[in-house]
């Protein structure tokens, strides 16, 4: 047994239950009111994962983290409107999908976003959350991506701990007290990062 990680593009097949159990782990709190029961919730979005959208990292062959991204108006979770309305009901479906709307985030021009990030609780402080975002970064710039954005919550200083020691600086927070009784936060702090040194400084580049 080799307990080094290894990073792989896209969620593994059969990795599903795996990867969306982990993904709610770390999002749950901010998806439950959209989302819950948790049972359901997390089959939801094994059911509704985009393979091809995910960056893993394996520890002797099981999903020990993951970090999604949007690209081509396709993220890590899928499931559009008629998914949702079949899996909850008309009724209790349609306030779900205002919820789901209020955190949409859409990327600019030459911008990826990240759909989140999670690491297994066991896993954690071993360095795959850095080896995640950097193998995003290598995505974001096969695409020619210039900038890597993501949101991050008030109440999840340790995400964004990370992001701030691999580069990403928060440029606008966004403060949403009307959410934190129905989702558990009251702020959401935008991030960036430049792919390369270059996009630092752009105007300089085209000099």
């Amino acid at each position: 047994m080799d307990p080094r990680p290894v990073v792989r593009r896209g969620v593994p097949e059969g990795g599903e239950v795996r990867v969306a159990a982990l993904y709610w782990e770390a999002f749950g709190r901010k998806l439950g009111a959209a989302l819950d029961p948790p049972d359901k919730a997390r089959a939801f979005l094994a059911a509704h994962l985009h393979h091809d959208r995910g960056v893993t990292a394996l520890v002797d062959g099981e999903v020990a983290g993951v970090a999604g991204y949007r690209l081509d108006g396709r993220g890590l979770t899928g499931g559009g409107a008629r998914d949702v309305l079949a899996a909850y009901g008309a009724v209790r479906g349609l306030p779900r999908l205002a919820l789901l709307a209020l955190l949409e985030r859409r990327p600019a021009a030459r911008e990826l976003v990240m759909d989140g990030i999670a690491v297994a609780p066991e896993h954690r402080g071993t360095g795959i959350g850095g080896l995640l975002l950097r193998e995003i970064a290598a995505v974001a710039a096969e695409a020619g991506c210039r900038r890597v954005r993501l949101d991050v919550i008030d109440v999840n200083p340790r995400a964004r701990a990370l992001y701030e020691r691999h580069g990403f600086v928060a440029v606008r927070t966004e403060k949403t007290p009307y959410l934190r009784g129905l989702m558990g936060f009251g702020a959401v702090t935008t991030m960036r990062r430049p792919v390369t040194a270059a996009d630092a400084h752009p105007d300089q580049e085209a000099r």
